[in-house]
């Protein structure tokens, strides 16, 4: 068969083909060379984003024609079912080639930046094998045409976080992390495959186009009554869907999983928090909603029974997540909480019918939120070498001792930021590109992408609001909240690690022997000395540095695209994402009318907010010893609830964990299984055994007494009658004169 590959219809293909074929050859060739791992790597990322870049032109270039009504894709035979046949394929239409602008190149930055990171550890090969896995299986999600294949990729993520979150598996926090992540988005998962079950047996089909772009089949849904609890078999499906994203987007309660997360390297959280697994979630449900909303007139208050689940459980999940953000010291820890946060930003535009914000909130998060945990690891890199030289002029290094198990209140030196202190000195192109990332996540207006798809939500939910619908003035409360403690812990993060002086002797020596590849950059272009490094540590930097640069510039330019087309002087650009992703849907969504008053809300959140962080940390910076002000301001109590998650892990283990290994171990293992299982089969066993003997004894008495007896009784009677023969002459004589006298006797009484 002659195929271009290069058509806009196969090229999907190549693009999810190559970083899985890194995996493959990693783990079957190269896996005992680190540079070869690299490679290998960084080529099947590289390939997949400039394909990406390939199909993304093509499909621009299609715009014209209307991509959404046609789109590109091609699917091949994979299961015969009876008299129809199950196809898996690729799909291309506005949605996925919006997703393919960030996923590749934000998984491209996070490759080059593990390089820097990654140096030395002893284990590269297996860790470059498994990002290249993770982002194979993220393209294959999103490139699928059915859920099927996108349940693949699904499943292929939740492998590859419990492998790489534990992956350090020499500590034990690590590899309990890894535990906790895989067996908690178990649960949302389990829920999710029943709902891909119950739609194929209601449609036949799991195809995305035969499904969501076709009214008959969503009516359907909506008139065919439910199995369970009532309502429609779409209400149903939906909901089961939406707690598959509850538990992979790391929604409350399924949420405790993410901030442990951060126990496996840096580059994993950015890969987990940006370009893969929690995106995927939300992915799945922006791609679904024709379905989730099916049946639903939300345009005029009358939302589904899944769109007021993700309103009220996404709504919380920001304001919660965002709360106990405020009161973390571990900086990848803060971030992993205002991840969650954002997610339930995006789950709570879904909530209120808000789909392409939604959707332009989780390309432009990818892009900041990425920028945000490089930043971080460049921190903790930088802190650790501090440590080490704190060291060795004669400092004490802070306690290292590894924590007997999840305490919760445990943070690893080298990532506290009340350790930290007077980095911006030490790390100045990380703390202005952690600045450009955080103002982003604060919705600082106008120049910045996180202001322009956050406002896009709040305005969103404002004009529902005005319209009278109550789960959109929910909605519009808590995000509007968690907007202003967004702003607030951003801005201690960033104070708290690069303002003031240095807290500690680590900090002092922070990006000592390391970091300084700029300032060594600058120097020789002035033709000035630079300073003595080591080349390594050089190279490092650089490696770590420039993906820095690349997602700050997104962080900023990433939003001009969904300006609302009424927005003064820049809504001249007639927001083409809007007029892009709508080809997705059946119904384009119309564009809400624009109204200055969220805006000036947006406005006056972020900047109060960060007012607020500079007032308590910027203009009198944290000192060495001094008690945190949100501490102080909040008091002991509620600053060790917060400090503690508000004791929700400590309770699921109480009346989650411990219940359920009680009732494994005592009912399960020994009620169940030693008792019953094993008693029955003990005793049928037993049966066996008895009947077997009795066939033994059978065998033994009848079958081998007559088989071994008939032989035996010949043998003895020929030793018997081998003693005729003597070989005495005399003897023979005596007996044929006896035989002869006998037949004559008989002769003569027969004759007589």
């Amino acid at each position: 068969m002659d195929i271009n590959w290069f058509d806009a219809d196969y090229l999907p293909w190549l693009i999810l083909f190559f970083p899985l074929l890194s995996f493959g050859i990693i783990v079957l060739f190269t896996a005992h060379s680190r540079i070869l791992s690299q490679v290998v790597a960084m080529t099947g990322v590289c390939v997949a984003w400039l394909l990406s870049m390939i199909e993304f032109i093509k499909v621009v270039w299609a715009s014209d024609a209307e991509l959404g009504k046609e789109v590109f894709g091609s699917t091949v035979d994979w299961m015969t079912l009876g008299v129809s046949t199950f196809k898996m394929g690729v799909l291309v239409d506005p949605l996925t080639a919006y997703m393919l602008l960030m996923v590749p190149l934000a998984c491209l930055a996070i490759f080059v930046y593990s390089l820097g990171y990654m140096r030395g550890d002893p284990h590269n090969s297996r860790f470059f094998g498994y990002i290249s896995l993770f982002a194979g299986a993220m393209l294959t999600l999103v490139l699928a045409d059915n859920l099927l294949m996108l349940f693949i990729g699904w499943e292929v993520m939740g492998l590859c976080s419990y492998l790489l979150i534990g992956f350090w598996s020499h500590k034990k926090s690590a590899y309990q992390a890894g535990v906790k992540a895989f067996m908690t988005t178990r649960v949302g998962d389990v829920l999710m495959l029943a709902g891909v079950g119950y739609l194929f047996l209601e449609t036949r089909t799991l195809s995305f186009r035969d499904i969501l772009y076709d009214e008959a089949v969503l009516e359907k849904l909506v008139n065919t009554p439910s199995v369970l609890f009532g309502g429609s078999a779409a209400a149903l499906i939906g909901v089961l869907l939406v707690m598959g994203t509850i538990g992979k987007s790391s929604q409350f309660p399924l949420h405790a999983w993410l901030p442990d997360a951060m126990e496996g390297p840096t580059p994993v959280s950015a890969m987990i928090h940006a370009a893969t697994m929690v995106s995927a979630g939300v992915y799945m449900v922006v791609r679904m909603f024709p379905l989730l909303s099916a049946g639903a007139d939300f345009h005029n208050g009358d939302f589904s029974t899944p769109m007021i689940i993700m309103g009220l459980v996404g709504g919380f999940t920001a304001l919660f997540a965002a709360v106990l953000a405020v009161g973390q010291n571990d900086i990848k820890r803060i971030l992993a909480y205002s991840t969650i946060s954002q997610l339930g930003y995006m789950v709570a535009a879904l909530g209120v019918g808000a789909w392409v914000a939604a959707a332009f909130h989780l390309v432009n998060h990818a892009f900041f939120k990425a920028l945000l945990f490089m930043c971080s690891g460049v921190v903790i890199h930088s802190m650790e070498h501090g440590e080490q030289h704190a060291a060795e002029h004669g400092h004490d290094p802070a306690p290292h001792a590894e924590p007997d198990g999840l305490v919760m209140d445990y943070v690893a030196p080298p990532n506290d930021v009340l350790r930290m202190g007077g980095l911006f000195r030490k790390l100045p192109i990380t703390a202005i590109t952690m600045a450009i990332g955080g103002l982003s996540l604060a919705g600082f207006p106008l120049i910045t992408a996180g202001f322009w798809s956050k406002d896009e939500i709040i305005s969103e939910a404002w004009h529902g609001t005005t319209e009278g619908y109550p789960l959109a003035l929910f909605v519009l409360l808590v995000l509007a909240t968690a907007a202003l403690l967004t702003a607030f812990y951003t801005a201690r993060m960033w104070f708290l690690t690069f303002w003031g002086k240095p807290r500690t002797a680590a900090a002092e020596h922070a990006g000592e022997g390391s970091q300084v590849s700029w300032r060594n950059l600058w120097a020789r272009l002035r033709r000035r000395p630079a300073k003595a490094t080591d080349p390594g540590e050089q190279l490092t930097a650089l490696q770590m540095e420039i993906p820095l640069l690349v997602l700050a510039f997104l962080a900023i330019f990433a939003g001009f695209i969904g300006v609302h087309t009424d927005f003064p002087l820049l809504g001249d650009l007639d927001n083409p994402l809007h007029e892009f992703l709508s080809g997705t849907l059946i119904e384009h969504p119309p564009v809400i009318d624009f109204d200055w008053l969220p805006v000036l809300v947006s406005v006056a959140l972020a900047l109060g907010g960060l007012a607020v962080g500079f007032v308590l940390y910027g203009i009198r910076p944290l000192a060495k010893a001094q008690v945190d002000p949100t501490e102080r301001a909040l008091g002991p109590g509620i600053w060790q609830a917060l400090q503690n998650r508000f004791y929700i892990d400590m309770l699921i283990r109480r009346y989650v964990l411990r219940p359920a290994e009680h009732v494994a171990r005592k009912i399960v293992i020994e009620d169940i299984d030693k008792d019953t299982i094993d008693g029955v089969l003990e005793s049928v066993a037993e049966g066996f055994i008895w009947l077997g003997e009795a066939f033994k004894r059978f065998n033994t008495v009848v079958i081998d007494g007559v088989g071994d007896g008939i032989p035996r009784a010949i043998g003895d009677f020929g030793s018997w009658f081998r003693q005729v023969q003597t070989g005495r002459i005399q003897q023979y004589l005596l007996v044929v004169t006896l035989a002869l006298l006998i037949i004559g006797a008989l002769f003569l009484i027969q004759v007589g």
